[in-house]
């Protein structure tokens, strides 16, 4: 089994999309080329990195147009710079 590890203040993210087909509402398909990119993901792993404020596990909210992506073993990832995190998403209690 291969496993990517981040170095230089980057961010391995899953990106895994499930394979559902997308339709519009009167039943016409969405081609993958015409659909909008994902923008959030689960973080995988992620590098050294001092005070940081992710941690594997969390799902985070990134620049549209960032990163790099790449697949092992089936699993399509995008490896991101770290400063390209714009938000982490948290659960937080209704009131």
């Amino acid at each position: 089994m291969k496993e990517l590890q981040p170095l230089n203040e980057n961010v391995l993210l899953d990106v895994s999309e499930e394979e559902t087909e997308q339709k519009t509402a009167s039943g016409i398909i969405i081609p993958d080329s015409a659909k909008e990119k994902r923008k959030m993901a689960q973080v995988v792993a992620i590098s050294e990195i001092e005070n940081s404020s992710v941690k594997p596990g969390d799902t985070v909210l990134y620049k549209e147009f960032s990163g790099t992506e790449t697949e092992v073993d089936g699993k399509k990832y995008l490896l991101i710079p770290y400063s390209d995190i714009l938000a982490k998403v948290v659960e937080t209690d209704s009131i």
